[in-house]
């Protein structure tokens, strides 16, 4: 085989450069599988390099069934790469493993590819083909008993992936055509609405004493008694609960009404909103 055809075969094999494949070539002596592992060492090298960049961009992968359901955020610094196949198909490969291992990231990394190689080893070679920074984001698995489990993406990018994803789990043992319409209009009402909980009281206290210092704030230079500012400052805070409250919110698709009347009005006496997650990439 003459070199020409080997550092084809290693490009081939590899996805490296031209010149990245003749270097390894003439310094292993004609060795492709020794040239390979120069490569291997050379790409860690370069990969390593690129980790210190900022990585904003990239995909939300949506995996599983309505019993089990997960959703991963993969990242990588610009658009045009989100874009590409070979990120794509690593991204599509890696989704259905977390799903597997349950969001579990180190669990995640270990776990081999169909390449026979791990997550993380196949993350390392993709970075120094692609040469840009690319990181394992966000997961989380939906597997509740006795729940249901919905999607929408939103920005789709190709097929299971998007810039945007919603997971809602429903707790009912009614399995009709309503129920899974409404968990798809649900998951599109919360990746319009963006709430912080299913209820008031589930919100974080660190969010909720955040927004009484902004309203403090904002109130204090008013010239108002103090009587006056406390009530407006429960006035507002109890908005603020109701707007980003999930149950509390106006409906996307029918504004006039909240989500808790369209629950009311499926008429489902077990229907219950147990879990849901948004995860829109970069944010």
């Amino acid at each position: 085989m003459s070199d020409l055809e080997k550092i084809k075969q290693l490009r081939q094999s590899t996805g490296a450069g031209f010149k990245d494949c003749n270097a390894a070539i003439e310094e292993s002596k004609g060795d492709i599988n020794k040239a390979v592992e120069i490569l291997r060492v050379k790409g860690i090298s370069k990969a390593s390099k690129k980790m210190s960049r900022v990585a904003k961009e990239g995909v939300v992968a949506v995996s599983g069934d309505q019993n089990k359901k997960s959703v991963i955020e993969i990242n990588c610094e610009t658009d045009f790469v989100a874009k590409n196949e070979d990120f794509i198909n690593f991204v599509k490969e890696v989704s259905e493993l977390n799903n597997n291992v349950n969001s579990n990231s180190e669990n995640l990394k270990k776990n081999k590819m169909k390449n026979s190689k791990t997550v993380d080893e196949n993350l390392v070679a993709l970075i120094s083909k692609i040469g840009e920074k690319i990181t394992l984001g966000r997961a989380k698995t939906f597997n509740h008993n006795g729940a249901k489990h919905f999607n929408y993406l939103h920005t789709v990018v190709k097929d299971n992936l998007s810039k945007l994803a919603v997971i809602v789990s429903l707790e009912t043992k009614n399995d009709s055509d309503v129920i899974k319409n409404f968990g798809k209009q649900l998951s599109m009402h919360i990746a319009a609405s963006n709430p912080l909980a299913i209820n008031s009281n589930d919100i974080n206290k660190e969010i909720l004493d955040k927004e009484i210092s902004l309203i403090s704030q904002e109130l204090k230079s008013s010239g108002k008694s103090d009587d006056i500012v406390k009530k407006i400052s429960i006035g507002k805070i109890n908005k603020f609960k109701e707007e980003n409250s999930l149950l509390s919110q106006q409906w996307v698709m029918e504004p006039k009404k909240k989500v808790h009347d369209i629950i009311k009005e499926l008429n489902i006496s077990d229907l219950r909103i147990k879990d849901f997650y948004r995860l829109k990439i970069g944010e």
